[in-house]
């Protein structure tokens, strides 16, 4: 296993989960602990998985208390999210902790978009973007750790997979929160030429009727086509679907 993965996070640490049922449920046992690693078979392309859209939810019942300690240091969860943004080193957790509780109580699923975070609250959804190859993705912070001085975010596998680093272990990210309330978009997958870009707004405007325009990045493709703003999170997956059926991919559903 790649030594760069999550190993020894405290949320995982079953005298620690039983002491502490706010954070999470207890999971210790007599047996030897499981080999970390990437799911033995995967049945879709955790590269397209469409990003969750941020919605305003309640804090959970578990995972929020006001301050907890973990390996001799105390932790102090925010109050709030809002205008959080945190530059650093993520890693990764994969099928040694599939189906275990999360510190919201939820199962983990590996193959789902999710988080853990020492001080955010729970949930919190953010935007993790990879600093070594720009690529995003928005994820849902579900779980406590990585418990690492070298760590800020410990990302589920398909959301390493999105980022790129999956094989790697760790990358240097920056990881920003999102506000449920912002406007609710659908970014293309991006193109190399800006004619192109210009045909697919058109192309697009007239299939969906919705506003469309080309933003330029400092990526490679540099021209990306974002529909919208949209009426809410079910014309987004609505008009998801109806890209993807006519091939353009499988645009992500993002807010800004």
């Amino acid at each position: 296993m790649n030594a760069g993965r999550c190993q020894g996070c405290a949320h995982w640490l079953g005298a620690f989960l039983c002491a502490l049922t706010l954070l999470a449920g207890c999971t210790a046992t007599d047996r030897p602990a499981p080999v970390d690693g990437p799911p033995l078979r995967i049945s879709r392309d955790l590269s397209r998985l469409p990003d969750p859209v941020p919605v305003a939810e309640p804090r959970s019942k578990t995972g929020n208390p006001p301050s907890y300690h973990v390996m001799g240091r105390t932790y102090h969860v925010l109050d709030s999210a809002a205008g959080f943004e945190q530059t650093g080193l993520a890693s990764w957790y994969g099928r040694k902790f599939h189906g275990r509780r999360t510190s919201s109580g939820e199962p983990y699923d590996m193959l789902e978009l999710t988080a853990a975070h020492t001080t955010l609250p729970i949930p919190t959804y953010v935007e993790v973007v990879n600093l070594d190859n720009q690529r995003r993705v928005i994820v849902r912070v579900n779980d406590r750790g990585p418990f690492h001085d070298d760590r800020i975010i410990d990302l589920s596998y398909a959301a390493a997979v999105k980022l790129g680093f999956a094989e790697l272990g760790t990358a240097r990210v920056r990881v920003s929160s999102l506000d449920a309330a912002r406007e609710i978009y659908l970014k293309l997958d991006p193109v190399r030429r800006r004619a192109e870009a210009d045909q697919m707004r058109a192309a697009l405007r007239e299939l969906t009727g919705k506003p469309a325009k080309v933003v330029q990045t400092s990526e490679d493709p540099p021209y990306q086509v974002h529909l919208g703003p949209l009426d809410g999170e079910q014309e987004a997956k609505r008009l998801q679907a109806l890209l993807t059926a006519a091939d353009y991919g499988v645009p992500a559903i993002y807010r800004r």
